[in-house]
């Protein structure tokens, strides 16, 4: 078959590798001018920073799909453990220095409340509980009703109604703890207080797979995967913008996409790895989206954006390390003023990334480079970002001079901003949100945008938006889901 891939991102490289392994003529599209959609690179003054992903998990995802090309991954990448996998830093001075070894947790733990050590592990064995059967089902799709009636039972049993923050707070009660185990769903675009607690399972994730990190930064791992797809016979066309998916009338069946350009391409299946919202709502007429509605898409509640500054030192700060998650003043007051109040904060919390720690060859010789992230509203509010961003921007790098990287203003040697117009502007993602639809219990599994269109039989959707969710093992799953759907449909054996 002839299989059109809207998009580059990881979700899209990896179905159209496994696509192409199935022996179907696969053409991916990229509006941009280099692979990898929101994990492009941006290249200035000698620094190299990854526009998307930094963090690493479950690397056997990466290792098996080299493998289901036939290939290995050490010849294409190469991934190191990064320990502390983060450190957490609190207002009050306080760090707690996150990795993976149990008897280390424990310990810090014991410094920052002897009380909550019992807590502690009862949660830390309740995640594996949480892991072996939610990670069960990060490639299974998720079309009917009755695949969603079927893992029911087990959602009940593992309490999924609760959210993660209200699943940490049964077991810990030290307020900075609570957080250090329950940031993670940001991680993905949710809100710790509203995201189910299935995503507590990432705490075991990192725990016994580490997280890791692409020397050459996330971008490498882009090249690696696109090298392998164009090796296995793919075709990777890049600074083409899709304008429609051309369905036919009275057929139910997309024939191709035409592009920006005007020229269209004919194809027998159509996998989106566009932003879920953008391709319906821009790309498929109404007419022939009488499930997806506009309704219906714009009614579902969408992460937050992220506003973001890239910057490099000619200076090294070798007390600062790889990730660096800085928590501020407030927790669940700043995470309603993102998801629910859609305000922008006179307060943040911020993460803070610097992988010149582990690969200095990301900068000049001295010097470091970094990104600080802020988890902003998206645009459904009323955030003037013209006149907030440099606001914004100065109290961040003030922020960061004063309590973590002094004389920083006068190291300062390049940088460069996005927020959250740059998503929807850049990256077609509706309403600006950096990660899709936002992990509820409600709007996860069989309540997640489909796979599969309910509309167009044959348009597939691999991504963030799209089931298992965001982060890097939910897009790669979620590209195994569409090759299998794709061999299904074909009656072969799927990916």
């Amino acid at each position: 078959m002839r299989i059109v891939v809207i998009g580059s991102g990881f979700g899209g490289l990896a179905a159209a590798i496994r696509l192409v392994v199935q022996g179907h003529d696969v053409r991916i599209v990229e509006k941009l001018g280099q692979p990898g959609g929101r994990a492009a690179v941006f290249r200035q003054d000698g620094f190299t920073f990854d526009a998307g992903p930094t963090i690493i998990t479950a690397p056997w995802l990466i290792h098996e799909l080299f493998a289901y090309g036939g290939r290995v991954s050490t010849d294409y990448l190469n991934l190191v453990a990064l320990d502390p996998y983060y450190n957490v830093r609190f207002e009050d001075g306080s760090v707690f220095r996150y990795n993976g070894q149990h008897e280390e947790i424990l310990r810090q733990v014991r410094a920052f409340s002897p009380g909550d050590v019992d807590g502690y592990e009862r949660f830390a064995r309740k995640t594996v509980d949480i892991f072996q059967a939610g990670f069960s089902l990060i490639d299974k799709p998720f079309l009917k009703v009755s695949d969603m009636l079927r893992v029911a039972p087990e959602l009940l049993r593992l309490q999924s109604w609760r959210t993660v923050a209200g699943y940490v707070n049964r077991y810990i009660r030290d307020e900075r703890l609570r957080q250090v185990f329950s940031f993670h769903p940001l991680l993905v675009g949710g809100n710790p207080f509203q995201t189910t607690s299935i995503y507590a399972l990432i705490h075991h994730l990192e725990k016994a797979w580490g997280v890791w990190f692409a020397m050459g930064g996330t971008g490498a791992l882009v090249q690696g995967l696109a090298r392998l797809f164009t090796d296995l016979g793919g075709t990777l066309q890049l600074n083409a913008e899709v304008a429609a998916i051309e369905v036919a009338p009275g057929t139910r069946r997309a024939t191709g996409v035409r592009l920006t350009s005007g020229e269209v391409l004919a194809a027998d299946a159509v996998v989106s790895n566009g932003d879920v919202a953008n391709t319906y709502l821009h790309l498929v007429a109404p007419q022939h989206r009488p499930v997806n509605t506009d309704t219906r898409i714009t009614r579902r509640r969408y992460s937050m954006s992220l506003f973001v500054i890239y910057f490099g030192t000619n200076r090294r700060y070798e007390d600062i390390a790889h990730h660096e998650i800085l928590m501020g003043p407030r927790y669940k007051g700043l995470l309603e003023d993102i998801f629910t109040n859609k305000r922008l904060s006179e307060d943040f919390s911020l993460y803070l990334h610097r992988p010149t720690a582990t690969d200095p060859s990301l900068a000049p010789d001295g010097c470091d480079a970094w990104y600080v992230l802020s988890p902003v509203p998206h645009l459904g509010g009323d955030v003037d970002w013209a006149t907030a961003g440099p606001r914004y921007r100065n109290a961040i790098m003030a922020h960061l001079e004063a309590r973590y990287l002094p004389g920083l203003s006068k190291h300062l040697v390049t940088e460069r901003v996005i927020s959250p117009p740059y998503f929807r502007d850049t990256l077609n993602s509706h309403v600006g949100s950096a990660f899709s639809v936002e992990p509820t219990l409600m709007q996860s599994a069989w309540f997640r945008p489909h796979n599969r269109s309910e509309d167009i039989p044959n348009l597939y959707f691999a991504g963030a938006g799209t089931h298992p969710g965001a982060g890097l093992p939910g897009v790669l799953s979620s590209g195994k889901i569409v090759a299998d759907l794709v061999g299904r449909a074909e009656g072969r054996i799927g990916g």
